[in-house]
């Protein structure tokens, strides 16, 4: 059965290979990109019933006009694949003030997901990518008040969102699930020649990866769960994401920053 699949950060890498085979598979495709050039690109090379949706996930204003678009473009929504991220960059603050990396890879996927959500069905997916470097979260760093060298920032804002994965499935015990995959390290993605200055290996690791977590029957009750690639099954995350304390920071600093408030209440679901 064809679904209807939004695929951020799919201009290359792994967001890019996961659209090709879910787009040669028959499933309707919303793709995300940061230019109007690599969108371009990306959809000639995606085929299939592909259209592209443009935003820079530095800029949480555009995050919400990108949601906007995607609602003008489908009624429903069925998956949501959280793969836009970044680890380097020639200036890691924003506008803002805020890290770069807390930014894209955290706040951008929350804002979107909470503006998505009235029209995804209980059935549905939000698949998050996570990843093996995980560090406890500083709300300090969180809010811009303290710097972080590139891959501890990076670490610290996957772990925000495998714990924010975790804490709002509790919200959404009906659907839809919220699942938190970490692809595989070191993978042949621009990242991680950038991080690591190595080609990586095969991308359909990751890209398969994906399309089970979004599709597949193994993950139909794994709400709330990570999923470590690299181990090949479900397994904790970092230490920190069984700390209450820890995890109630985060989130409540989450919600400070991007909604305004610390008590968001989950919106209606179709």
């Amino acid at each position: 059965m064809s679904k209807t699949i939004l695929i951020t950060g799919a201009t290359d890498g792994i967001g890019l290979l996961t659209a090709q085979k879910l787009a040669s598979a028959g499933h309707k495709l919303l793709v995300h990109g940061r230019s109007q050039s690599k969108l371009d690109k990306a959809l000639s090379e995606i085929g299939g019933d592909c259209t592209g949706v443009l935003a820079d996930f530095s800029d949480l204003n555009a995050v919400e006009t990108m949601s906007t678009d995607v609602k003008s473009k489908t009624d429903q929504l069925d998956i949501l694949i959280n793969n836009a991220g970044v680890l380097k960059a020639p200036n890691t603050k924003t506008e803002a003030g805020y890290d770069l990396r807390f930014v894209v890879n955290l706040f951008a996927p929350y804002k979107l997901t909470h503006a998505l959500l009235p029209i995804m069905p209980k059935d549905g997916r939000i698949v998050n990518l996570s990843s093996a470097a995980q560090s406890p979260v500083d709300p300090k760093a969180m809010r811009g008040e303290i710097t972080l060298e590139d891959m501890e920032a990076y670490a610290q804002s996957k772990l925000a969102l495998t714990v924010w994965s975790q804490e709002t499935a509790l919200f959404y015990d009906e659907g839809p699930a919220f699942i938190a995959v970490n692809p595989g390290s070191l993978l042949a993605t621009k990242m991680v020649k950038e991080g690591f200055g190595i080609g990586g290996s095969d991308l359909s690791v990751g890209a398969d990866i994906l399309i089970e977590a979004a599709l597949g029957p193994g993950f139909e009750h794994a709400s709330g769960h990570y999923f470590d690639n690299d181990a090949g099954r479900f397994s904790p995350p970092h230490g920190a994401a069984s700390n209450a304390t820890h995890n109630a920071a985060l989130l409540q600093t989450l919600q400070e920053v991007v909604d305004g408030t610390a008590e968001t209440p989950p919106p209606r679901l179709i």
